[in-house]
């Protein structure tokens, strides 16, 4: 059983993956908080707001639930929250289908589910709309399903006849199986946001990265797209640093395969950041780096909010002429990948937490955006 398949109660062995769903594992040695209750849903907001407690640790409608894709982060945002991860227990049989039971009341409580639809996608999806259902079931007040990476995101529109439109048929399935609202963190495009018809809240990791290359002081620096499409993303990432933009024409010719044409801008003695949303196969990637500097650029930086890293990539920002890759922890990264010197990851877990308690406490989000 993979390692990363882990939640509040520990999953059983490999040997014992087919064990019945009533065989649970050893219970988490976690201590149940004290809490003081949360204002009534038929009071007036501003009389909600006097009762709400000051702290969410004190507050019992209220409560964060992990998947198994990324709970190192989950666990970041509850310690960030002063809050515990809630309980559960997860295990899958032999066969490979899931098996979810939540071990504590979560009737009439505030919600929110953190996994990432990352790799494997289809089974940590199904595991999200299977615990979706599962809270749904047990009577949860309302559930907010946080996405820090939103899988099939790139599906979003018939670019070729007969193709699926996955984004809007994602979307569709979190709202059947139950989901309130949503929280997202830099979709592959914003207009995403239009496929749900439910709240979405919908963050950028930019403040995260725009803080560390800000500390950096990398000379002579300017912001280069990847593409045309990220265009608006390196814009608004040039403007917080003050420095100017570029960008590379690609055109891509299969899926995940690219061929970068010209850099449109002077790159020629300056140091370049790459700045893109995900970062898959790498392909595109290193070959932008390889075009920045034959146009004669001092170094090449890259960052990116989601370190997807399949096939070859690992292999391809090892030996790329890059100097450094900063992405974010939307995604946990593979232990080859962490061996990797020239990646360096930073955490999203404050400003995901930041989002969570906006979110419970109905106060604005888009103070997060600056």
């Amino acid at each position: 059983m993979n390692e990363r398949d882990t939640t509040a109660v520990p999953f059983p062995s490999s040997q014992d993956s087919n064990a019945a769903p009533g065989h649970a594992a050893e219970q988490p040695k976690h201590a149940d908080h004290a809490l003081a209750p949360s204002a009534s849903p038929s009071g007036t907001k501003a009389a909600a707001e006097k009762k709400r407690p000051s702290r969410l640790s004190e507050d019992k409608r209220f409560k964060i639930f992990s998947g198994s894709a990324n709970r190192p982060l989950t666990e970041e945002i509850c310690k960030f929250l002063g809050v515990p991860v809630g309980e559960t227990r997860l295990q899958r049989f032999s066969d490979g289908e899931t098996h979810f039971q939540l071990l504590e009341n979560v009737r009439g409580v505030d919600v929110f589910l953190v996994q990432p639809t990352c790799h494997p996608v289809d089974r940590n999806l199904v595991e999200l709309l299977i615990m979706m259902d599962a809270l749904r079931r047990a009577s949860a007040g309302r559930i907010t399903v946080v996405v820090p990476y939103y899988g099939y995101a790139r599906q979003d529109r018939k670019d070729r006849p007969r193709v699926a439109i996955t984004s809007k048929l994602v979307a569709d399935l979190l709202t059947t199986a139950g989901a309130n609202r949503a929280l997202f963190v830099d979709l592959h495009a914003a207009q995403i946001q239009g496929f749900f018809n439910i709240p979405v809240d919908h963050l950028f990791a930019s403040p995260v990265l725009v803080g560390y290359f800000r500390d950096m002081q990398l000379p002579n620096l300017t912001v280069v797209s990847p593409d045309a499409g990220g265009v608006e993303r390196a814009r608004f990432f040039a403007k917080k640093l003050e420095v100017p933009l570029a960008i590379v024409d690609k055109r891509r010719t299969d899926i995940n395969v690219t061929e970068v044409m010209n850099v449109i801008g002077d790159v020629k003695g300056r140091t370049c950041l790459i700045l893109d949303d995900i970062v898959d196969t790498a392909g595109t990637l290193v070959k932008t780096a390889d075009a920045l500097l034959a146009q004669g650029a001092e170094k090449v930086y890259a960052c990116a909010s989601h370190a997807v890293l399949s096939g070859p990539a690992i292999e391809r920002i090892a030996a790329s002429g890059l100097e450094e890759l900063v992405v974010t922890n939307t995604i946990p990264l593979s232990e080859e990948a962490m061996k990797v010197g020239k990646i360096k990851v930073l955490s999203i877990a404050g400003l995901l937490g930041r989002a969570i308690e906006s979110i419970h406490m109905e106060t604005s989000v888009s103070t997060l955006f600056n």
